[in-house]
């Protein structure tokens, strides 16, 4: 029998691939531990429910293993925004902060707005934004697309959707950087019986997460972060 959320969603665990080394250091050798989310209405939060980054502060200081080190996760998003805008803020809104792991979330408003947006201009800022964190002592994960109806309809938007997914994975993964499945994640929720229309918020053309996918998502981010690898000694 699977396991479930307390929202009924299966319980799934998410593996990173590589070691989140500068915020597991930042535990054990700092009082105060930062995270910044960076993204668009995802992370900023819409229609009253809370966003991810305040559910995630909540989730990883509630860990024993962080007993006696506050964790604070700044939400820097900005509804409607893609990542060449991140991009142009990244850093008064991130590096100033000195942050030991950036959240970066990507890919979605590009898709929504596929008949005026440009994919090559995200995959560009996305690959130097990715390049410019490179070089400081931060940990970054990249979040990608929601899977919610308005991302799977029309067929021209899913297409795009899967061509952000890939683009996104490729950047990634030749960047060395955590990629948080998102849209794999809640895919595999609808394809466990889970309702589509259980994804978004009942709002618009039903493109923003639900309460529960938002709670559900915010639960398994926290678990992988706890659960990376360790670095190499």
């Amino acid at each position: 029998m699977t396991a479930t959320s307390s929202c009924g969603f299966p319980d799934v665990i998410t593996a990173f691939r590589y070691p989140i080394r500068h915020f597991r250091e930042s535990l054990v050798t700092r009082r105060k531990t930062r995270v910044v989310a960076l993204g668009s209405s995802s992370t900023s939060g819409t229609n009253d429910i809370v966003a991810f980054p305040a559910r995630l502060e909540q989730k990883l200081r509630k860990e024993k293993a962080n007993f006696g080190c506050v964790i604070d996760v700044l939400n820097r998003g900005i509804g409607g925004q893609e990542a060449p805008e991140e991009l142009s803020r990244i850093e008064s809104d991130v590096i100033a902060e000195q942050p030991s792991l950036v959240i970066w979330q990507v890919g979605t408003n590009a898709v929504y707005r596929y008949q005026t947006s440009n994919l090559d201009e995200v995959e560009t800022a996305l690959r130097n934004g990715l390049g410019w964190l490179a070089r400081l002592p931060i940990d970054v994960i990249v979040m990608d697309l929601q899977y919610t109806a308005a991302m799977v309809d029309p067929p021209e938007r899913l297409a795009r959707a899967w061509d952000m997914q890939r683009r996104i994975e490729e950047v990634t993964s030749a960047a060395g950087v955590n990629l948080f499945r998102r849209w794999d994640l809640m895919k595999g929720w609808c394809d466990a019986g889970i309702p589509l229309r259980a994804m978004d918020d009942g709002h618009d053309d039903g493109l923003h997460m639900s309460e529960c996918a938002t709670a559900t998502v915010s639960a398994v981010l926290a678990k992988a972060i706890m659960a990376s690898p360790a670095p190499p000694a």
